[in-house]
């Protein structure tokens, strides 16, 4: 027979019954014991389930019983730690002089022990069980390209696996079958599954990650802003439930795409309030990556050496590049230095009219080179962000990326907004030792009223559609 001993961890009944069942059998050739101790907050509940399914009226810790392995049967309940007592006493002749102090002690014990187990057990289990990452309209361009960036190990690291989920509708079901195929073919040691979903009440499951790829095609001479508006904020509010209900509670939501990144990005929290703000974002990387790209041809030299250029404002709309704080590394100029060594950006562009001709009046040539992206620069642009949220920046390197204002930079609370960050311990933090002259302030006033407009344009046409929910 096998005695199955359960109880609170903190229990100084339990450990004078563990501690005699521990003594029969070391010393009985035919005593097995079994030990299941649990958490004191989950020692009710646990016992209720176990004694309906056997159908055992018990109501104190520990409860012991016997299973009757050569015959087949059920469960026999033995009872507490007096009912043990007396078995023991009865069938073996043995009994337990344990003191009271003694058994308090060793329920101590028992505690910190089962609180340590519990621990290393989450921390295998986070090695085994994967990384949850769900995409939205994962039929897009950018799906596609960002899958390999995400399997090969490079994003969050050469021992962490990862289960991609892609959500789409009935619409582009073959088209998501066919890129699972695809990445199934490829083999990525760190993909653990890949899966297709058309059903938008299983969304999220489980997600650690969520990345929204949700797009509106824009024509403003077929149909007033307005009403793209109002289609992304709709969007938004099947998501955001559904993101609270299914998700994990520390989920990264991230906004990508060719339009309304700030926009999704905003509606997201203000539909999921229970999400935490620093973890909705809005990548602006693209962005940057095309302006440095731009200055790099200008200057001869490679983009990788252009650092610290700041997009600010709506990442998909109405943006400004900042070079105030721009730095050069490893230009080819008389001044040498190490490799860390930089020098000013503006102090080497002479041509200050091309700054404020060609460059600040690219902003339209640089939004039409990002829109018009197949998907390789924005899928990249997504996978750095999420390497340098699990990792870390480089150090002392200026980030954009559309968070949610909280008044820096004199910018009104309540809206995504593109502004520099540093990453570093898993987090971001907001550079706010930053000089800003008195022609960028006017101009994060200006962008900041759009991108405050655009919001409140949402909520209105939520609010005129359903009041009460709205309120």
């Amino acid at each position: 027979a096998v005695a199955l001993f359960t109880g609170k961890a903190n229990c100084p009944y339990y450990a004078k019954a563990e501690l005699l069942a521990d003594y029969l059998q070391t010393n009985l050739p035919n005593f097995r014991v079994h030990k299941i101790t649990q958490h004191p907050d989950k020692w009710e509940q646990w016992l209720h389930d176990i004694c309906e399914t056997n159908g055992w009226e018990h109501r104190e810790c520990p409860i012991i019983w016997r299973e009757l392995l050569d015959r087949g049967g059920k469960g026999q309940l033995l009872g507490g730690l007096n009912d043990f007592l007396e078995y023991a006493q009865q069938y073996y002749g043995i009994t337990s002089m344990m003191l009271s102090e003694e058994m308090s002690d060793i329920a101590e014990e028992n505690l910190q022990a089962y609180l340590e187990i519990v621990k290393e057990d989450e921390e295998i289990k986070s090695l085994i069980n994967p990384m949850q990452i769900w995409i939205t309209s994962a039929s897009v361009p950018i799906c596609y390209h960002l899958i390999p960036l995400l399997a090969n190990g490079e994003v969050f690291g050469m021992t962490t696996e990862i289960s991609i989920h892609l959500l789409d509708t009935d619409q582009f079901k073959e088209v998501l079958h066919s890129i699972v195929m695809e990445a199934e073919d490829m083999a990525f040691p760190l993909l653990r599954s890949i899966s297709e979903h058309t059903r938008i009440d299983q969304a999220f499951i489980d997600a650690d990650i969520i990345i929204v790829l949700d797009d509106v095609l824009l024509n403003l001479e077929v149909q007033p802003l307005e009403n793209y508006i109002r289609e992304v904020s709709e969007i938004c509010q099947v998501y955001a439930p559904l993101i609270e209900k299914n998700a994990k509670s520390e989920v990264k939501v991230i906004s990508s795409g060719k339009t309304f990144a700030n926009l999704k990005a905003t509606m997201l929290k203000t539909y999921a309030p229970s999400i935490r703000a620093k973890n909705i974002t809005a990548i602006a990387t693209s962005w940057e990556s095309a302006a440095k790209a731009m200055l790099a041809r200008k200057l001869n030299m490679n983009t990788a050496g252009v650092k610290d250029v700041i997009v600010w404002g709506n990442i998909t709309g109405s943006n400004y590049i900042d070079l105030s704080h721009a730095k050069l590394y490893g230009y080819d100029c008389a001044i040498r230095g190490p490799p860390n060594f930089h020098r000013p950006l503006l102090n080497l562009i002479y041509d200050s009219g091309w700054i404020h001709s060609e460059l600040l009046s690219a902003q339209s040539t640089l939004s039409s080179r990002v829109s018009r992206c197949a998907g390789m620069l924005p899928a990249h642009a997504i996978a750095t962000v999420l390497r340098y949220w699990y990792h870390g920046s480089p150090s002392q390197e200026i980030i954009s990326m559309g968070i949610l204002s909280e008044g820096q930079f004199c910018i009104p609370e309540g809206i995504i907004f593109s502004m520099p960050v540093r990453f570093q311990n898993g987090n971001w933090e907001v550079v706010t030792d930053l000089e800003i002259n008195e022609v960028t302030q006017k101009v994060l006033g200006r962008l900041s009223h759009e991108l405050v407009q655009e919001k409140l344009i949402a909520l209105k046409e939520i609010y005129e559609m359903h009041p009460y929910e709205a309120e």
